[in-house]
């Protein structure tokens, strides 16, 4: 099967993948914040690893948005505006929201990885409100926490119209060196904090938000850049590719093996390591084997409900760290039981979809109106945010 080299169809497997990626980041919160703790053992371990939803996200993007944009002509310009309707109205929208919630948390609560945020509140607001505080390490979760990712993707986004059109030169043996190359980079990055211990911390774990060169490693966006560049290599193999279906299965049994794997033993690794990109390989294969659509994952993906809660997980993402923190204000202990869980859960997909429907969409295609320059069809339903 020979993809598309422009004007590509909307990759929906893809779109439901990303719903999967949100709620496992979902579940990550809910369990560190203590809403799992009657949840069975393989959903707790499941869910503290969670934080690994937002590295599929960052291989995803590059795949979706070399397929997106392969065989086309764009000028930066456009492409960072289409980028900006896609992204920051839901962004903006979000920060309007948990605002009350930061607000209070600054007033009521004492969490030292907020000191300096505190100190420095207008520069704090001003870098989160232009998707820049992932470059300061003690403010990059501040306000949304989970906004973080955003100001990497922005990043991300500032650097595609560079690195699209040198990559998009380079033959298939080249790409896979070039994804090779940048997960060794992830892979180095997180050997040499283990190694060297900056911060003074044996093993450190995902519990520690106040480790100065821990939060270099996990937001910097120079950090997270080969993620990145592993689903683009992926991205532009697989547009490159004359690849049949049959491939998909083997290379989603691969892509799943290595996930659960590490899910399992995911004890035994270091967290900078598993938080560096050690996952990149496995992300990219079933990234892949869901974009070559066989007929079993186009029956279990690509159901018009999944596609759904995929087009919403962005607004998913951003809105439910802060109905957590609402459930655990209001309800207290009450929150952290079953009912409390489900209730965030059904409460955060709910806001998701209204978010979508009256805030994503309309205000996407109100900014697109602007723009002379209009992306692939296939963006707008499978760039992770």
């Amino acid at each position: 099967m020979q993809p598309p080299s422009a004007a590509h169809s909307r990759l929906d497997a893809l779109t439901s993948l990303r719903f999967f990626a949100a709620f496992h980041v979902l579940l990550v919160h809910l369990g560190a914040n203590g809403m799992l703790a009657g949840a069975p053992r393989a959903v707790q371990k499941l869910a503290a690893v969670g934080y690994l939803g937002v590295n599929f996200f960052f291989v995803l993007s590059g795949f979706v948005l070399v397929y997106a944009y392969d065989g086309r002509r764009f000028a930066a310009r456009d492409f960072w505006q289409a980028r900006f309707a896609r992204i920051y109205p839901a962004y903006a929208a979000s920060l309007l929201f948990s605002l009350p919630m930061f607000s209070w948390v600054l007033i009521h609560l004492n969490f030292p990885f907020l000191e300096w945020a505190k100190q420095h509140l207008s520069l704090t607001c001003l870098m989160v409100a232009t998707l820049s505080q992932s470059w300061v390490p003690q403010i990059a979760s501040a306000w949304n926490p989970v906004a973080w990712s955003l100001a990497v993707e922005a990043f991300f986004y500032l650097c595609f119209p560079l690195l699209f059109p040198a990559l998009a030169r380079v033959g298939r043996r080249r790409l896979l060196a070039v994804a090779a190359a940048a997960w060794a980079a992830s892979l180095t990055l997180g050997a040499a904090y283990v190694v060297l211990a900056p911060d003074g911390v044996a093993h450190p774990t995902s519990a520690y938000e106040n480790l100065f060169w821990l939060n270099v490693l996990r937001f910097n966006p120079l950090s997270c850049l080969p993620e990145f560049l592993v689903g683009m290599a992926a991205g532009l193999v697989f547009t490159k590719s004359r690849m049949w279906p049959g491939a998909a299965a083997w290379l989603a049994l691969a892509g799943a093996a290595g996930f659960i794997a590490v899910v399992i033993f995911s004890d035994a690794i270091p967290y900078p390591t598993l938080h560096s990109g050690l996952l990149s390989p496995a992300f990219a294969a079933v990234i892949f084997a869901a974009a070559l659509r066989p007929g079993w994952m186009k029956k279990l993906l690509e159901a018009r409900w999944l596609v759904l809660l995929g087009d919403a997980s962005y607004s998913l993402y951003l809105l439910h760290f802060t109905v957590i923190w609402m459930a655990l204000v209001w309800l207290g202990h009450g929150a952290a039981t079953f009912a409390g869980d489900c209730g965030v859960v059904a409460a955060s997909i709910a806001l998701s979809l209204a978010s979508y429907k009256f805030i994503e969409q309309p205000a996407r295609r109100k900014l697109r109106e602007l723009s002379p320059g209009r992306p692939a069809a296939a963006a707008a339903g499978a760039v992770s945010a």
